[in-house]
């Protein structure tokens, strides 16, 4: 079967987020089950960077200017078609926003482009190879659906929502320069309270709608994590599904990644401690083996719940902890963070930014991983942290409960255990969680209990390839 998926990042060649791991591995994945799939990416810099033996397919005069479709693949053999319009794409740093973080005023022709290129694709525009299925991600391949079927659906569509609070909202006067039919510009189409959604017209529009996990396939069609747009999900509920996401075990692996101190294993945890140690002192904290280390590898965002591990800060360090900080966010919890670190630095180190390196040194050198957020359409982090034997401390939404399980006496009992897992989003909740990972750390042999269990679940790509395939071939 051949597939064309259509993003806007991949993994390595460009990441802002999890959506480009799953760029990157899906793909692949699927390959390994016989699939022929290729990727339609914009050529951002680092995307034209990473792409080897790039020949041109054709030249093209499109709404948004001229442009040249280029075909080639990346190292690790991922096949890519890469649009090569300089006058959108060749723009340094962000790929969505300029240095003073204000979304590029013609994002919309940018992303539009990516969805007609898509549905050109779906047509016949490369002589070599046509797509059965063409499968968008997230609202920058939302017009995908909508250019399909303006050209009659000639090929079937799948849309994944990886978060619906991101809709790619434009003015309602962008959509004359879109080249698509006056009508699609309606309540039945593209048309949301009086704005352009891209987000809306891959919904309404695709065969068929994925989210990034079970629970969030179900939240999403309730007012309460809806964006809006829940009335329009219950409708087509008969062609949502949800699809967990995996890990990409050729990247997050500790018995094999070159990043991190020592490798380990869940059979063999040794190694752990070495990297704990390494962590510990490449941030100054006290290097010891006695407190637990927690850890942060996030946006720094209400969203993601990181106000309240700022107020729970010294609840972790007046129990005996330490907390790493990795990320980067709103301005006034950057400086907060740095604020606590500055009057701890024995239990507290924050590192502002992003880096993938020592993201994984994170997940090899501490004990828990804290993900407590207000809403999770999957979450990767604590797929990793599981992988690497940090043990999550999430909150029970989204794909975070789709994939820890609560240390509570009975899954203790039961085997079952792998991280903290509280409900209600309060500081009271993160605090409760807190406390059950200090009970558990008090028990040295149930902690190691709960890690290895944890680090043996299987999470790989394989069985969300399947359920993929599945659907398409139901298409």
């Amino acid at each position: 079967m051949r597939i064309l998926h259509v993003c806007s990042e991949l993994y390595p060649l460009l990441k802002t987020g999890g959506l480009a791991d799953v760029a990157g591995a899906l793909p692949l994945a699927l390959n390994r089950q016989g699939a022929d799939t290729r990727v339609l990416l914009p050529g951002f810099p680092a995307i034209l960077a990473g792409f080897h033996s790039a020949a041109e397919v054709v030249r093209l005069q499109t709404f948004a200017g001229p442009a040249r479709l280029l075909f080639g693949h990346t190292e690790d053999g991922v096949a890519l078609y890469v649009i090569d319009a300089p006058q959108l794409y060749e723009r340094i740093g962000n790929p969505y926003h300029d240095a003073q973080q204000e979304a590029y005023a013609d994002n919309y022709l940018r992303f539009a482009l990516l969805g007609w290129v898509a549905a050109q694709l779906a047509g016949g525009l490369d002589g070599w190879w046509r797509p059965e299925v063409v499968h968008g991600h997230d609202w920058h391949a939302g017009l995908m659906p909508a250019y399909l079927a303006s050209q009659g659906r000639p090929v079937k569509s799948v849309f994944t929502i990886h978060n619906l609070a991101y809709q790619g909202l434009f003015p309602s006067r962008c959509f004359a320069e879109l080249d698509l039919p006056a009508s699609f510009f309606s309540l039945h189409g593209l048309e949301y309270h009086g704005q352009l959604s891209f987000m809306k017209a891959g919904i309404f529009y695709a065969d068929r709608i994925t989210t990034v996990s079970p629970s969030y396939a179900r939240e999403i069609t309730t007012p309460e994590q809806g964006c809006g747009l829940d009335g329009l999900l219950r409708d087509r509920s008969s062609n949502l599904f949800g699809i967990l996401n995996g890990v990409d075990e050729a990247v997050w692996n500790p018995s094999t990644d070159d990043a991190i101190a020592e490798h380990y294993s869940a059979a063999k945890q040794a190694g752990k401690v070495k990297c704990k140690a390494r962590l510990q002192g490449q941030m100054g904290l006290a290097v010891t083996e006695d407190k637990p280390l927690f850890a942060v590898v996030s946006r720094l965002t209400e969203q993601k719940g990181l106000h309240l591990i700022l107020a729970g800060l010294g609840e972790i360090t007046a129990r005996g902890g330490q907390i790493v900080v990795l990320g980067s966010g709103d301005a006034w919890m950057e400086n907060a963070f740095r604020a606590a670190a500055e009057a701890d630095p024995a239990n507290i180190a924050v590192k502002i930014g992003y880096d993938e390196r020592f993201a994984h040194q994170i997940m090899a050198g501490s004990d828990i991983i804290m993900v407590p957020s207000r809403y999770e359409p999957c979450g990767l982090t604590q797929l990793y942290g599981l992988k690497y034997g940090a043990l999550p401390l999430v909150r029970r939404v989204g794909g975070l409960a789709d994939t820890v399980v609560d240390c509570s006496l009975e899954n203790l009992t039961d085997g079952i255990a792998t991280g903290m897992v509280f409900d209600e989003f309060s500081e009271n909740g993160l605090t409760q969680a807190v406390r059950r990972a200090f009970a558990l750390w008090s028990r040295p042999k149930d902690w190691k209990t709960v890690r290895r269990t944890g680090m043996q679940q299987d999470f790989g790509w394989h069985a969300a390839a399947e359920q993929y395939l599945a659907l398409y071939r139901a298409l």
